[in-house]
């Protein structure tokens, strides 16, 4: 079997392209009509955005969640006695 020889690229096919055009049309009357609503959630997704940014970046400095194989490191709270408070 020779895969090489009839093989032509995506966009030498007519019905390809056709289908793309259909696709970017669709695309822009989707975002056209409901940009209202892609505005409004904007703040929201910054937010998530940044949560989700914030949990990776600041959980680097101790190894992340569930590796449970530190038995020898400060217990939680901070390795300190409940009555331990400094200033």
């Amino acid at each position: 079997m020779d895969h090489g020889e009839n093989r032509r690229g995506f966009f030498a096919s007519r019905a390809n392209m056709v289908l793309l055009v259909f696709l970017a049309v669709g695309g822009f009357y989707l975002v056209s009509e409901h940009w209202a609503h892609l505005i409004g959630v904007g703040p929201l997704l910054l937010l998530l955005g940044l949560c989700i940014g914030m949990h990776f970046f600041m959980h680097g400095g101790h190894g992340g969640h569930g590796s449970g194989s530190d038995e020898n490191g400060p217990p939680p709270g901070g390795g300190r006695e409940p009555g331990d408070h400094r200033h």
